[in-house]
């Protein structure tokens, strides 16, 4: 992804979508009826797109997501749902162009308070792409870069967050953050969300660790793969056939990224794009706990 792709996508798209309050615009709340929270997990998340027909097609056939379209102004927005539940939130952009930036997911992790959550990234080094904003129904949001660069946003849902259980085909399961030095990576969303950080001897390049609360590992903080790319946020879907969405995926006009294959935390896993280039993970999972539970 080219240096701050997402991070110009945030600042212009989320611009029009903070309008919305005003129009009488609401976005749905992630749970009914209301949960507990679980800070640090991953709640939400928001794909940057310039043809929101496509990817309502290609994510709901690889999926099985359904949409709910909802106009703000000229920008069109649509919320994807699993089963009636809310899942993730599409955000129509302009065209491609040359030179443009690169259609992106946004991560967004869940924070008890959203404005001393963003005291904190400032503090330790992060900048504010998105000031703290409020929806009635869905919560308070905001949106950020971490001090390597890497966005994200956090999100105090005012009807709690999803459960800490097995996600089911469909739903989000993991998220992984790709970083220059995964040791100061993970010491910043430590000293924000509170995480406990445990070492994984990778054997490749560099240290993978693990990001945990609650006796939960959230995710995991990965060394870039090349120096010259881009910090950032990948989040992974549960599928029940890593090999057959990898295909699927191709056969509806996407492109594997990284080859299916097992991962150190149990099960298989792979990253495709989608045909407008935006990455997504998808994993697999035969175990009945979720990844990383405590025994």
């Amino acid at each position: 992804m080219r240096r701050g792709a997402l991070m110009l996508l945030c600042i212009g798209a989320l611009t029009g979508l903070d309008s919305a309050a005003g129009a009488g615009i609401e976005f749905p709340p992630l749970l009914q009826p209301a949960g507990p929270e679980h800070p640090g997990k991953l709640i939400w998340a928001e794909l940057f797109t310039p043809d929101l027909n496509a990817a309502e097609h290609f994510y709901g056939q690889l999926f099985g997501w359904s949409f709910r379209d909802i106009a703000i102004g000229q920008r069109a927005y649509a919320v994807a749902s699993l089963d009636g539940a809310p899942i993730a939130g599409f955000v129509q952009i302009g065209a491609r162009r040359p030179g443009s930036p690169q259609p992106a997911w946004l991560t967004f992790l869940s924070v008890p308070n959203v404005q001393l959550a963003g005291e904190a990234i400032l503090a330790h080094g992060g900048k504010e792409l998105s000031a703290p904003h409020a929806y009635r129904l869905r919560g308070k949001q905001a949106v950020y870069t971490d001090p390597q660069g890497a966005v994200f946003a956090i999100l105090n849902s005012h009807s709690g967050d999803p459960p800490d259980v097995l996600a089911a085909p469909g739903e989000w399961i993991w998220s992984a953050l790709v970083t220059r030095d995964p040791d100061s990576g993970a010491a910043f969303y430590q000293q924000v969300f509170g995480f406990e950080v445990f070492p994984l001897q990778s054997g490749v390049r560099g240290d993978h660790l693990m990001l945990a609360s609650e006796q939960f590992a959230r995710a995991s903080v990965n060394p870039l793969p090349r120096d010259d790319s881009q910090p950032h946020w990948v989040d992974f879907v549960r599928v029940q056939d890593v090999n057959r969405t990898a295909e699927t995926a191709t056969n509806l006009g996407g492109r594997i990224l990284v080859a299916p294959h097992a991962d150190r935390h149990g099960g298989t896993v792979a990253l495709v794009a989608d045909p407008s280039g935006a990455a997504i993970g998808v994993m697999d999972w035969t175990e009945t706990s979720p990844p990383g539970a405590a025994k």
